[in-house]
């Protein structure tokens, strides 16, 4: 069953988290949705500017349609995450997206107010939820490089007259995490004083953490054996912090780092083992497998194994 996000939050907020899955290929959305539906645990499937372009939109939509009939019993909502315009409006257009993101995080406060409003006088009447952005995070995430000394966190002080301008229906923040694996170095921790902020501005209000992948450093230190060159001092969220977190206000996690971990140490462990090979259906099959398990993982970890009939 498809829903809009904001639905999926009402009954998540302050209790469990809904994850949040960027998808480029099959393996990920045949692993997400069969997961998903062992477990009974609702979830967000998203695309990126970067995963549109590789696949075409099209052909991403017809996976996750396809991964539906499937597996019918899944409670999930399809959302573009950190799209341009363009990419929303074409979301929008399409009738299959349940929400959509605005990243004017880069922009002044009015001119992402701006660009926000017009995003959601489009979505809104469609009945599609859409996510807005105050701060920046700094890493590297697809098409996005931001250094750190440019990053900035959410101030408290902006996010009620944020969202009241805006009507956004909710929020990413900048807290402490970052993009990607690559920009990871060391990591400071989240700051649970700015969520409480955040929290007492926006009480009830869905909070967004993107950049919280947790960079299992025995992956790295694989895919390095493998012939990798990743920074060795890689370090991403830990369980402990995600799952205060979401006392906090924190609804939605977008993970996809720790995806791409996965399929990179699978796939250059196979065909450093089996150097005669070229079946690539091999390790996709192996990828699959091992992405349940760390779906599986990650949806326990965020407490919405079995909170599908919530929704139902």
């Amino acid at each position: 069953m498809k829903v809009p996000a904001k639905f999926l939050f009402e009954k998540a907020y302050g209790k469990f988290c809904i994850p949040a899955i960027n998808i480029s290929n099959p393996e990920q959305v045949h692993g997400l949705f069969s997961t998903a539906q062992k477990l009974q645990a609702p979830f967000i499937v998203q695309t990126t500017p970067a995963a549109r372009e590789y696949a075409h939109p099209k052909m991403l939509l017809n996976y996750i349609k396809a991964a539906a009939e499937i597996y019918p019993n899944v409670v999930y909502a399809v959302h573009v995450d950190h799209g341009f315009e363009s990419h929303i409006v074409d979301a929008i257009n399409s009738n299959e997206y349940t929400s959509v993101m605005i990243d004017a995080s880069h922009d002044s406060i009015e001119k992402n107010i701006e660009r926000t409003k017009a995003v959601i006088a489009l979505a809104h009447p469609k009945n599609i939820s859409v996510e807005a952005e105050l701060g920046v995070l700094s890493g590297v995430e697809d098409d996005l490089n931001i250094k750190e000394e440019n990053a900035l966190y959410t101030n408290p002080s902006d996010v009620e007259y944020f969202v009241k301008s805006t009507n956004c229906d909710s929020l990413a923040v900048a807290v402490g995490t970052s993009h990607g694996a690559y920009k990871f170095s060391g990591g400071k921790g989240l700051r649970f004083d700015l969520l409480e902020e955040i929290q007492n501005k926006l009480p009830r209000f869905p909070i967004v953490l993107h950049g919280a992948s947790a960079i299992d450093l025995d992956e790295v230190k694989r895919i390095n054996a493998a012939g990798g060159g990743l920074s060795n001092n890689a370090k991403g969220v830990s369980e402990e912090e995600v799952k205060r977190a979401i006392a906090y206000g924190v609804c939605k996690l977008n993970i996809a780092t720790d995806l791409r971990l996965l399929w990179v140490r699978i796939f250059r462990e196979f065909f450093r083992d089996y150097n005669g090979e070229w079946d690539h259906l091999k390790p996709g099959k192996q990828y699959m497998q091992e992405l349940e398990n760390l779906l599986e993982h990650k949806f326990t970890m965020l407490g919405n194994l079995g909170k599908s009939h919530l929704y139902k």
